[in-house]
């Protein structure tokens, strides 16, 4: 089992660098920020942008794996993310695993002043962003005349330190997006379904995963070759309200075949509200006990 952490870019660097910085030297798997323009009601407050703070990461850390949680086409065009992550897979020595997900309703949506889409209309544009992206990543080279993105003698030169790119986690809990998941996705993430019912939301999430593996037999992907990723935070109750809770949720998530957890960095106040005394507990105390648990999925490696 391993287990990721969000650190969400609304800090000056002055002072994040030593949230990624400890996040390494706790021993997290891998470091993971929010990737939008603006998220909520922390849109008025200072927001970063989750390349820059990336590459920032990548400068003060060595091991980690470092990822976008999720980047989606709601802003992003291929053709110039491609640009990005690849810049961003050097800078790193090959750390980047890249989350992507379809983008929802909010401010990313309405910002750039563009039409709304409908849901179904999202996934659509989801499945050009994410055909598109890998073809420019693995082949180096693609033109696309799609509805949503089009390229024209697009390129992605030198191409990535890890090949044939870099992994692939696809945020879903919809067929549709299962299916691109199974199809593109070196990993699978769920959030579950919302709700203010704890048990109800772990038996969403248990539905979920049995989807998901029906999507990935339908795409001949075998039994565990695709690592499952939990956004522990998506459930009513924070992951991190105390060490027990965490390691619970954890070892919950390992018997339901997940191979990764994430859990958020505690805020002072607002979303993700907690203390860094029981996110030091959890480093001390559980993470090592987490490493023995068996569970199936590739390895990053």
């Amino acid at each position: 089992m391993r287990v990721g952490i969000v650190i969400l870019p609304d800090r000056r660097w002055a002072q994040a660098a030593r949230q990624w910085r400890m996040a390494e030297e706790f021993g997290f798997d891998s470091a993971w920020t929010y990737d939008h323009i603006g998220w909520r009601d922390l849109v008025d407050g200072p927001w970063f942008d989750a390349v820059p703070v990336l590459t920032a990461a990548a400068a003060v850390t060595s091991r980690v794996r470092l990822g976008t949680m999720v980047a989606s086409a709601n802003f992003r065009h291929p053709v110039h993310f491609a640009r990005e992550v690849t810049a961003l897979d050097d800078i790193s020595a090959g750390r980047v695993t890249l989350g992507l997900g379809a983008g929802g309703e909010g401010y990313d949506a309405a910002v750039l002043g563009l039409p709304e889409l409908s849901p179904r209309q999202r996934v659509d544009r989801f499945a050009e962003f994410v055909t598109l992206l890998d073809r420019l990543l693995r082949d180096g080279q693609a033109d696309a005349a799609g509805r949503y993105f089009r390229a024209v003698d697009a390129r992605s030169t030198p191409g990535c330190v890890q090949r044939p790119r870099v992994p692939f986690v696809v945020a879903a809990n919809g067929p549709r997006s299962m299916r691109l998941a199974a199809r593109f996705g070196r990993g699978w993430v769920t959030t579950g379904r919302r709700g203010d019912d704890l048990a109800e939301w772990w038996r969403s999430v248990d539905e979920l995963t049995k989807r998901f593996g029906e999507a990935e037999a339908g795409a001949g992907r075998g039994p565990g070759e695709l690592d499952r990723l939990l956004s522990l935070d998506a459930a009513p109750v924070f992951s991190l309200s105390s060490a027990q809770f965490f390691a619970d949720a954890a070892g919950r998530a390992a018997e339901l075949g997940f191979t990764e957890v994430i859990t958020h960095w505690p805020r002072a106040d607002s979303w993700y509200a907690g203390s860094e005394t029981v996110l030091e507990q959890v480093a001390r105390d559980v993470l090592p006990a987490l490493r023995s648990l068996p569970g199936p999925g590739a390895s990053w490696s």
